[in-house]
Parts: structure tokens; sequence; C-alpha cells
């Protein structure tokens, strides 16, 4: 009888696990977790367009972003429907480990940490382990040569992110506290509450753009930030082995050309999205 109730329990939860993947109709449903705050990667928009996804839990509204074009070649490799949760960054981890998505597209960087709680693809973001301080334009910071010239600066980032912990990196800055979401770091720098933040390339690329006002600073290849990760990777749960594998058939058959073109995309329509 014992014998009986286990391969009963094994079967019950063999079909829970396998059936969050199914709709009721019986359709492959790939659901996937976003910040939908971190142009290019990801954004959220009020229309629908060719290319965004409607968030199935903020009704009227629409993820897209580079994260979510891969997403969606992920998703078509599968053979899955793309359903795209928008989740806030403190807590898209928990959601994933409470099953409640099957994957994180959210720019999210496989640091050590990250990595004792979920596991990680291979990366897939452009340009990997590329990232610059971005200062005010006409700003006394404007043409730092080097991270010493940052003695007094205030730096501010989001809050959980490695780059709020790259700031300690920095001698003699000012490590204000961090704030939840990227707009608010953007506020806090036009309103001189800040004079610099982190950030990586094709973000910073982006939101030179939507605010000329400032500017990424370049400084020499020896005196770079350092980071304990590889670059933007997906997110998913350490048991889901056979996701992970096909996620990163997607990625390792998209060429580094390809990337960039997406990307390009991405930062475009977020451009006229502004």
């Amino acid at each position: 009888m014992k014998k009986f109730f286990a391969i009963v329990f094994v079967f019950i939860l063999a079909f829970v696990y396998a059936s969050i993947h199914f709709s009721s109709g019986g359709q492959k449903v790939f659901r996937v977790g976003t910040e939908c705050d971190c142009p290019p990667n990801n954004w959220e928009e009020d229309m629908p367009t060719d290319t965004n996804v409607p968030l199935v839990n903020v009704e009227g509204r629409y993820a897209e972003g580079y994260d979510i074009q891969i997403a969606k070649l992920v998703a078509k490799s599968i053979g899955a429907k793309l359903e795209v949760q928008k989740i806030s960054w403190q807590d898209i981890i928990p959601a994933l480990n409470r099953r409640e998505i099957d994957a994180i597209f959210s720019g999210m960087l496989d640091t050590s940490e990250r990595k004792k709680t979920i596991s990680f693809s291979n990366v897939y973001d452009v340009q990997s382990n590329e990232y610059g301080i971005m200062v005010h334009k006409n700003g006394k910071y404007a043409d730092v040569k080097s991270l010493k010239d940052f003695v007094g600066a205030s730096f501010i980032a989001q809050k959980d992110s490695n780059f709020d912990r790259a700031i300690t990196q920095i001698r003699g800055a000012i490590h204000l506290p961090p704030v939840m979401k990227v707009n608010e770091i953007f506020d806090k720098l036009r309103n001189n509450e800040a004079d610099a933040t982190i950030l990586d390339l094709d973000s910073a690329k982006t939101y030179e753009r939507v605010y000329p006002g400032f500017v990424i600073v370049k400084l020499p290849e020896d005196e770079g930030l350092k980071f304990d990760f590889t670059g933007i990777c997906v997110g998913v749960r350490k048991t889901d082995t056979k996701l992970i594998k096909e996620i990163n058939d997607v990625l390792d058959g998209l060429s580094k050309r390809e990337r960039q073109k997406i990307m390009d995309q991405s930062v475009l329509r977020n451009w006229e999205n502004f």
C-alpha cells in the first residue's frame, strides 16, 4: 500500500510540474518574468505593436526590448506560446523559485550570489563585461581620466544590483542609498542629487540619447571596475536542466551580428517610444 501511494504521489507531482507549462487548452506556454524598467533590455509600453508582447499580469500594458525579442526566439524554438509577466527586481528570483514563471529575461547578470539559488544560461548580451560610468555632460566629472578623479563624487544605483555593490570599488566616492527603479536613478541625477551612476554600455548608450544631458565616461582598460559575473543570462530553476539546454541551443545559434541587429532595433524602438 505504501508503495502504491508513493507511486501515485510521484505521478501527481510529475503531472503538476509538467502541467504548469501548458494552458487549459493544452498549448505549451513559456512564462517569462521581466522588470520592464531597464531599456534597451526591457521596458513597458501602452500600445500593442508588431514586436512587443502583452503583459499578462498588467492589463493594457506591453513588454518590449532586447530581452523580450530573445525570449520570443526561445519560445518559438521550443514550440510554446510566450507569456510575459512584469515583476519587480526584488521579487523576480523568488517568483521563479515559486514556479510562477519558467525563466527570467531581465538583463540579469550571473553573479556568484545568484548562482546559489538559480541556474543561468550562456551569455546572450552583445557587449559582455563592458560597463561605464554616466555623469552630467557639463559637470565637473565629465572629463575625468581615472577612477581616482571621482573622489567626493556621489554615486547612485539600483537596489540589490551588482552596480550598487561596485560603487564600493571607487575610493573616496560617496555611496548614496540605492533606489528601486532605474528611472529613479535619473530623477536623482537630473535633480543634482547625485553625480554619477554605473551602467552596462548597451543601456548607457540608450540613456545618452534619452537624456542628452548625460555622458559615458571612458576609463583606461586596465582601470575598469571588477565584477564577479560573465554577462547577461537567462535565469532558470536549478532543476530545469532540459529547459536550460533548450535555451542554450537557441542562444548558441545566434551570431554576434544577429545579436547586435536585435539590440540596434531595440534601441531604435526605445528611442522612438520616448
